[in-house]
Parts: C-alpha cells; structure tokens; sequence
C-alpha cells in the first residue's frame, strides 16, 4: 500500500544491542571521545545518540527515517514524543532525546530482548497501551525493526492490532542493508510503502545489495526511486 500523505503515523524503533563491542568503547572509563564522556556524566547522553554510536548505520538510519516521516496526531503530546519512539531493554518506549545514564545503559545490557522475559515485555507492553490512547483510533503505528523473529512483532501485535504496519522492502535484508535504505529514502525524500504485519509474510529471499550511494542529489534520488518502485 503506497502510504497516506495526511494520514497520521508515529514510528517505533528497535533498541539496539547494548552488550557488543561498540557498548564497551561507550562505558570504558578510559574513553574520551566527547558521546562516551556525556554518557558517563551525571546528565547523560541522548538515548537516540547512544544507540546511533552503538548500532552504527542500522539505527541511524532508523532515526533519520522516523524524524523524517513521523506524523503524529498531536505533535505536542510526550506520549508520542514528535512520532518517534525507541524501544528499550527494560523502560518500554521513549523519546530519542531522553537522557541516559551508564547506569541505566549498563542495566540494559543485561536485560534478554525476548517476548517470554517479563523484564522486557511488560515496560513495553505499559508503553504500547498508553501509545494507543494517545494516538486515537485513526493513526498507524510503523515498526522500524525485526521482523522475522517474534521479539518485537509478538509483544507489539496483540496491542495494535492491524494497525501495526511494516516496510515489506525490509523482508529479507540484514540490519545494514535496512539502514542504508532508510538512509537513502531520507536523502531523496521518498516514505517506503507499508503493510499491515498482521498475516503478513515476515521471511522472504534477500534482495539485491543496494548499489553504492552517489554524490550528486539527482542521481540518489534515481537510485532511491528505484529501490522503492521496485519493492
């Protein structure tokens, strides 16, 4: 389905892994780059900035995506937090701004990503039924994130409902290859398409790789015209 331009849309992000190697770099206390020492200090770092460093292109590309397309009922609303909503290990959704502390990131690294750990399912079930109140009955809700495995979809769907909506361009690809194409969607400012993820197929064959990004404007926006046509 080729996405409403009017109809209101809010984005949920996929946390990242908050226990890999780029997590270390970020909690060593003999780091000194400028997001690691802001992190380690009392007010902390922006949730979005630390999960853009710890995922790399994946989340970034989420975010600039989401702040790109969100369109959220009520602008103003926290609830909706501007349409743009990450998920964490074990505080359900939040703001990208939102302040995070190494504590709470450490917390978080020990925390299962899986729909059957309480620790992680019930802050983000709370989280979903106040979304849902907010949002009213006429706003669709993107899931930026895995969906081939239940972590996320088997959490988010029974609270959605068929509202629940997904790029279908992501079946298939790895984290990478999804990044890069938000990435690109962002640049020529073209939304993917969306479909409801209820009963929808969740694993397909891997597309192509996605053809290096070039310099000028109009030759990304050929190139990210294309990807989209074609999915």
């Amino acid at each position: 389905m080729t996405p409403d331009p009017i109809f209101p849309r809010v984005f949920l992000l996929s946390p990242a892994n908050c226990s890999g190697r780029r997590a270390a770099l970020m909690t060593s206390p003999d780091a000194e780059f400028a997001l690691a020492r802001q992190l380690q200090s009392r007010e902390g770092a922006p949730l979005g900035d630390v999960f853009s460093f710890v995922s790399g292109l994946y989340f970034r590309g989420k975010l600039a995506y989401a702040r790109r397309f969100a369109r959220p009922p009520d602008p103003g609303d926290p609830v909706t937090a501007g349409g743009v909503l990450v998920m964490t290990p074990n505080a359900g959704l939040r703001a990208p701004d939102t302040p995070v502390t190494i504590q709470s990131f450490r917390g978080w690294a020990g925390v299962e990503i899986d729909a059957s750990n309480a620790a992680y399912r019930r802050p983000l079930e709370q989280a979903a039924r106040a979304l849902v109140a907010a949002i009213g009955p006429d706003c669709d809700v993107v899931l930026l994130g895995s969906i081939a495995s239940g972590k996320y979809v088997d959490v988010l769907l029974p609270i959605f409902g068929e509202r629940l909506m997904f790029p279908p361009p992501f079946v298939g690809r790895g984290d990478m290859s999804r990044g890069g194409l938000l990435l690109r969607c962002v640049a020529a400012g073209l939304e993917l398409d969306y479909g409801p993820l209820a009963g929808a197929a969740r694993h397909g064959q891997r597309p192509p790789k996605l053809e290096p990004i070039r310099t000028t404007k109009a030759t990304t926006i050929t190139k990210a015209t294309k990807i989209v046509s074609t999915q």
